[in-house]
């Protein structure tokens, strides 16, 4: 593995801004504290897409996918539910004709899209950000409307719990805070 660790940074993908977190690779019993990559999966925890690389000179591409996937559904949390986004990477090593069909079998095995992708020679690289930051705003935009029902929730149980007394009431709604006069 070449990241020891973790990297922020700022990406521009079409006319989003979102941080990537390059995160040291997880090895085969991380989550029983194996490597170092266990060490930042609670950090990982807070994003909000994964994107998933596998590289592209594996000899079992599918081993490797799986072995991660286990890692991370037996850490627990909300990782295993995260989206993700599964790519071979490193496919400048390899042709492109390889890499198309290795990311066409995986694809295929799994049942979810791949992407070849190269960050050395940028191959597929910005396909890859401006389907990450799609991602990202379709999850953003989610939370927002959660929150936004949460909101509403909590005013009709205001409503209603103010209702049963006979006291004139206003709800007011600053920012997070809900409150009444």
């Amino acid at each position: 593995f070449t990241t020891l660790h973790p990297n922020l940074g700022v990406v521009k993908a079409g006319d989003l801004d979102f941080v990537l977190a390059d995160i040291p690779g997880l090895i085969e019993g991380a989550h029983e504290g194996a490597g170092i990559g266990d060490r930042f999966l609670g950090h990982v925890e807070r994003c909000e897409v994964l994107l998933h690389l596998i590289d592209a000179n594996s000899e079992d591409l599918l081993k490797d996918y799986k072995v991660i996937r286990g890692e991370l559904d037996a850490y627990g949390g909300e990782l295993s539910e995260k989206e993700e986004l599964i790519a071979i990477s490193k496919c400048d090593s390899i042709t492109e004709e390889i890499s198309e069909e290795r990311a066409a079998e995986l694809s295929e095995q799994l049942g979810k899209e791949v992407i070849a992708l190269s960050a050395v020679s940028g191959y597929n690289l910005e396909r890859t950000l401006l389907r990450l930051g799609s991602t990202v705003r379709t999850n953003r935009a989610k939370a927002k409307e959660a929150k936004k029902e949460k909101t509403r929730q909590e005013i009709k149980s205001i409503k209603n719990t103010m209702s049963k007394v006979d006291i004139p009431f206003e709800i007011i709604v600053a920012g997070d805070t809900i409150g009444f006069e």
